[in-house]
């Protein structure tokens, strides 16, 4: 591990959480001008899951941050518009397309490594795939000839194999999706030509990406810094230096913190957003950070067995006065919006929870709330009333 230099700016754990929430978009008036498409770019990387809800996670990301915003425009700012790209950053990620340059250091490291998982394919295969492409255009895997061999999930044909490795590798890029399918294109022909041609050197990527994970962040320890974009220590080690963050002291942080210089030159302030957070939303992916500047400990339960599940199937958590004060657990029925499970931290939170609720409500189309179990029931006289 590199030698961290002395901090010579401390700060408190409520400004760090007041930093970290401005980063995030969720402190200050929002940008709508800009919409989803700058919630993207602040953001840096906007993560994709295949469960649904109320929206796909993608999509309550700007949502949390500019409330009702359209559902189109949402999708306009993320597929068929040259504007951004998916690849492997934190998960699998949405991600503005002016960072196609910065993961060449990865597209790098999986074409040394020579294939996609643990999947072989041949190289005639991979040619044909790339023929094809480069013949008739963008293509999902279907069109290329199928994604499975079978009905298991995984179990992936090999064109499929074939594409995904070209994917990886940067010989094709998806910038687009058609009912949730990946759509490939050549990298050459997809990627405007100014970021195509950039060839920046490992150390280069790399020293951008934790500059752009340090900005989007606020504040952040070195876990914080590595889980971003998932870098490996000795590669955050080496960027640190040249990223341009600072090494700040936060009270009651055990851990080392650099800040961006620039979050540091104004006081965070502004109005708080209330909202329903996705278990993936940037703010709290990461449970150890969310734990240490929100206090709360919070995990996605989907894929635990029902009837071990605390807080429920996607818990979401709710955001009000920049703080995390309950959890959600959503599902539609029809027009209602049903808040199957329900946990607050008091009385307080009622009025904050209700807005959220009917917020959400709206920007989906449901004309009713109804909430089924509230872990404290003496709170629902006052949510029912405010919901009428």
């Amino acid at each position: 591990m590199a030698v961290t230099p002395a901090p010579t700016v401390r700060i408190s754990a409520d400004h760090a959480r007041r930093l970290a929430l401005r980063a995030q978009g969720l402190l200050g008036s929002p940008d709508r001008r800009a919409g989803a498409r700058g919630v993207l770019r602040r953001l840096g990387a906007v993560q994709l899951d295949t469960i649904s809800v109320l929206a796909r996670s993608h999509e309550l990301v700007p949502f949390a941050r500019l409330g009702a915003i359209g559902r189109r425009p949402v999708g306009q700012a993320y597929w068929g518009h040259g504007t951004a790209f998916e690849y492997w950053s934190h998960a699998a990620c949405i991600l503005p397309i002016e960072e196609w340059p910065l993961f060449a250091f990865r597209r790098r490291a999986n074409r040394a490594k020579g294939r996609v998982w643990n999947h072989q394919v041949s190289e005639e295969v991979y040619g044909q795939v790339i023929a094809q492409l480069r013949a008739e255009g963008p293509l999902t895997s279907t069109g290329l000839g199928g994604a499975k061999k079978t009905a298991g999930w995984w179990d992936w044909s090999d064109t499929k194999i074939a594409v995904e490795r070209a994917l990886a590798f940067g010989d094709v890029v998806v910038t687009e999706r058609r009912g949730w399918k990946r759509v490939y294109d050549l990298a050459e022909r997809a990627v405007p030509g100014d970021l195509f041609e950039q060839d920046l050197t490992d150390a280069e990527c790399l020293e951008q990406l934790v500059a752009q994970a340090g900005t989007a962040l606020g504040v952040a320890t070195r876990a914080d810094l590595m889980d971003y974009h998932r870098l490996k220590g000795a590669q955050l080690d080496a960027a640190l230096p040249a990223s341009g963050l600072v090494p700040v002291e936060v009270e009651g942080w055990v851990a080392p913190a650099w800040a961006d210089p620039a979050a540091l030159e104004s006081e965070p302030r502004g109005r708080h957003r209330t909202t329903l957070l996705s278990p993936f939303d940037s703010l709290i992916w990461d449970r150890p950070r969310t734990e240490r500047i929100f206090g709360m400990s919070h995990r996605l339960e989907a894929y635990t067995p029902k009837h071990k599940r605390v807080h429920g199937y996607f818990a979401m958590p709710l955001l009000a006065g920049g703080r995390l004060v309950g959890r959600v657990d959503p599902a539609r029925e029809g027009t209602a919006l049903v808040a199957r499970q329900v946990s607050l931290d008091g009385p307080r939170s009622v009025p904050a929870l209700a807005e959220a609720l009917r917020e959400a409500a709206e920007w989906v189309g449901c004309s009713d709330v109804r909430v089924e179990r509230l872990d404290d029931e003496m709170l629902r006289p006052e949510l029912e009333k405010l919901l009428a």
